[in-house]
């Protein structure tokens, strides 16, 4: 079933039926003031933090599946009649409701036109702005006066601290504090206590939020929850609403919101906007200051384009079109746009992360930077600096590192139980990453303080990670599981081993050594050779099982991944890796890549492991805890499928490759919604595998390092651009059912327009490259050849 559909050129997912299975979601603001709404109004805003700086009630996992929301109620006060601007909370019949929302770049449009009235409401933070917008305009379409009286809602927290709030209710329900200046609300929180705007942390300080309305004249208000909705009812058919009348309550205590009333008269075919503005300040002071400026419609006008502008602008780093128009979808829009906002708030806010991981993970956040480097170098640079001042002095890692507290040299290091043994080694896809799209070579050298105490070259924490590594190995020379290793169902400690970081740690050592080799540091790379050789031959001695790679060994030396094991027999990590690290030679990278697509391929996606676990040590692998085919206990786990890609297309498989890419595609779902539920237009954590009764459907929307790597797999594997320290490396990998594609990429300030022609439908191979009407050797293009605008034909064969 259809929901939607992808308007490429507005760069927007229209949904016409607003009776998705799950809400379809969007982010609106910055990581100063964050915003999540849905397709039906629901959602919730912040300032700074989703779980320290909550204003706004969210309820998650309801029977109501998005409530409460951004709300207007509309009665008409002739006939009494009422119903909201989106189909919900009020949820009039479709048959009489027409309604179509179009989620955009940090904006979200919902239009809806019932009994001979239309409205249009547009939801966005204005660039740089600690308040959002929503701009609405009425028009009559019927043939009589139309009176109309109009009603705001938000359910305020009374306490930013989210479990706070929800839980502590004995403390909470004392210190909210509503008041209303010149017909604008304050929303304020024990606001007896002094203001502490350099301690974001603490809870018990005065904080204010406002809400007001420009362009109509307000004659009532409500800021009590139960004055407004009334007992017994729902934000379906809130009391006041249903009477017609606030009663300008004033709550004290309890429970806050934020509802103004005002009245509206349109002639026939008659128009008028007003604009509904809240956020952080007090509304004598930041409040009037923001109603004021938005009284002016073509501020306010003016303010929507500028947003649309900047992020379009923002999302120019690559476009491509190729023969799939679900692939052009994603690639030139929704994949990166879903890459910004996971970049933006880790794992920290969306409909699912409700504050239980604050902060930026460092394993998450490190790999999210990925997907987005050559959007916004800049900012990236700045964000992966911050990551690395999350490593300790010891090697590893600060397991969250957050920005709005971390403090490098003074953190408190992580115990050495609580070490993850993946979370630095990520550093050696994203160092490079940024070096090769930037050419900043220097970068390399620069200094860097460590989380705790001491200070070293970005070179010197690569060192310093591998070595923790390699100072933390077991019986078989392979490294340590430690807390977990990318999978938190394995608690293998410091005696189990690891090969997925085996192969983690192989990838760093020749990263390492190429770096050094550039750099002309003999001594680091005959270190790091010596340390590979010896590596790699533990890996072949104990790791390989005979036909594929073990995941793990236990502290007692049982065997994880085994042909012989019952249950967990075969994981998709290690065959992957072993290919990607360079470790697996062309006869096995292939032998063990076969036994993925036969053991572990679905038309969803690759599942992470087969079979299921049910009768596992639990103090080892907790897959058990997830029911079989779910999350990591044999889910299609969407993180995984983009190394799938990678593998694939490092063997010149550009059909398999392209399956597997497109086998979890989010716009592939788009005609079948029904079955993955989410929203089509962005990527998930993880699908019910086939082991699972809902097989198909997908979990955790936007926050996800699936977004990161098909991204990454997408540009780097399957369009084939890869970026050098010296210039720049095209070699496609694509279905051999392509006759080619064009692709546009801006490229250390430059613009590469290229042409790849397949004409003989190659999988993999570049024939021939002409950069500016001259041919190159090869399928490198040096960058000091390169002009401003270059003209760039690639043509595929052997």
């Amino acid at each position: 079933m259809q929901y939607g559909y992808f308007d490429d050129k507005e760069k927007e997912y229209v949904i016409t039926n607003p009776d998705t299975p799950e809400p379809w979601s969007n982010y609106l603001g910055s990581t100063e003031y964050g915003a999540i709404i849905t397709n039906n109004a629901g959602g919730y805003s912040f300032f700074k933090s989703a779980a320290l700086g909550r204003f706004m009630r969210f309820r998650t996992n309801t029977v109501e599946l998005d409530r409460p929301g951004r709300y207007i109620y509309i009665r008409d006060k002739d006939s009494g009649d009422y119903w909201s601007a989106a189909w919900q909370p009020v949820g009039k019949p479709l048959g009489s409701f027409k309604t179509i929302c179009r989620h955009g770049t940090a904006y979200t449009i919902i239009e809806s036109e019932y009994a001979g009235l239309r409205s249009e409401t547009k939801y966005f933070v204005p660039l740089g702005a600690a308040y959002e917008c929503w701009h609405c305009k009425l028009t009559n379409t019927g043939n009589t006066v139309r009176k109309l009286r109009l009603f705001t809602f938000v359910e305020y927290t009374s306490n930013w601290h989210l479990w706070m709030d929800l839980v502590n209710l004995q403390y909470t329900q004392y210190i909210l504090t509503m008041q209303v200046h010149d017909g604008i609300i304050d929303h304020g929180t024990n606001v007896y206590l002094p203001s502490q705007p350099d301690n974001f942390e603490e809870g018990g300080q005065a904080r204010h939020t406002f809400l007001g309305v420009s362009g109509v004249e307000v004659n009532g208000f409500d800021t009590d929850r139960k004055q407004f909705i009334g007992t017994h009812r729902s934000y379906s058919d809130p009391a006041a609403v249903e009477k017609g009348q606030c009663s300008n309550s004033l709550a004290s205590g309890d429970n806050g919101c934020g509802t103004l009333q005002f009245d509206i008269n349109l002639k026939p075919g008659e128009s008028k906007e007003f604009t509904v503005v809240m956020g952080i300040g007090e509304a004598a002071g930041e409040g009037q200051a923001a109603i004021a400026a938005c009284g002016n419609l073509s501020f306010v006008t003016g303010e929507f384009d500028s947003l649309k502008q900047y992020w379009h602008k923002r999302l120019q780093g690559l476009t491509a079109f190729t023969p799939d128009a679900d692939f052009n979808s994603m690639i030139n829009m929704w994949n990166p746009y879903n890459c910004l906002m996971t970049y933006a708030w880790s794992r920290a806010a969306s409909l699912v992360y409700a504050g239980e991981r604050d902060g930026l993970g460092y394993r998450d956040s490190v790999q999210d930077l990925l997907g987005i480097l050559h959007i916004i170098p800049e900012e990236a640079k700045k964000r992966l600096e911050l990551m690395i001042t999350g490593q300790t002095s010891a090697g590893g890692a600060m397991p969250v590192v957050r920005p709005f507290s971390h403090k490098p040299g003074l953190e408190i290091p992580p115990t050495e139980e609580e070490y993850r043994s993946d979370d630095c080694l990520w550093l050696f896809n994203t160092i490079p990453a940024y070096v090769n799209e930037t050419g900043d070579i220097a970068f390399y050298h620069h200094i860097l303080p460590y989380a705790d105490k001491g200070e070293d070259t970005v070179l010197g924490h690569m060192r310093k990670a591998i070595a923790f590594s390699l100072e933390r190995s077991g019986t078989h020379g392979l490294p340590c599981g430690l807390a977990a290793d990318w999978n938190d169902c394995l608690v293998l400690g410091h005696k189990g081993e690891s090969v997925f970081v085996a192969f983690q740690l192989r990838y760093a050592l020749r990263t390492y050594i190429n770096i050094t080799s550039y750099l002309d540091l003999k001594q680091e790379s005959s270190w790091a050779e010596a340390e590979l050789e010896n590596l790699d031959d533990n890996i072949e001695k104990y790791a390989w099982d005979g036909k594929w790679f073990l995941r793990a060994f236990r502290h007692d030396g049982l065997k994880y991944g085994s042909k012989d094991d019952e249950e967990g027999t075969f994981w998709l990590n290690p065959q992957t890796w072993a290919v990607i690290s360079g470790h697996a030679a062309p006869p096995v990278a292939e032998k063990i890549m076969d036994y993925v697509n036969k053991r572990l391929a679905t038309e969803y996606g690759l599942a992470i492991i087969d079979p299921p676990y049910k009768k596992a040590d639990l103090n080892v692998v907790k897959a058990p805890l997830f029911n079989a085919g779910m999350k990591e206990n044999g889910a299609i786990f969407c993180h995984t499928q983009g190394w799938a890609v990678m593998a694939e297309a490092r063997l010149g498989h550009g059909n398999r490759a392209y399956e597997y890419y497109h086998a979890f595609l989010p716009a592939a779902f788009n005609e079948k919604a029904e079955i993955r539920e989410i929203e089509p237009y962005v990527y998930s954590q993880s699908t019910h595998g086939k082991h699972s009764p809902r097989y198909g459907a997908s979990r955790l929307p936007w926050l996800t390092g699936a977004a990161t790597w098909a991204y990454y797999a997408a540009c780097h594997s399957i369009l084939g651009l890869q970026p050098a320290p010296e210039g720049i490396v095209i070699d496609p990998c694509i279905p051999a059912r392509w006759n080619g594609y064009t692709m546009t990429r801006r490229f250390r300030g430059k613009e590469l327009n290229i042409q790849v022609e397949n004409p003989d439908h190659f999988e993999h191979g570049v024939k021939q490259i002409i950069v500016n009407n001259k041919e190159i050797p090869g399928n490198y293009i040096p960058a000091d050849e390169l002009l401003p605008v270059n003209e760039i034909k690639v043509i595929m064969g052997k």
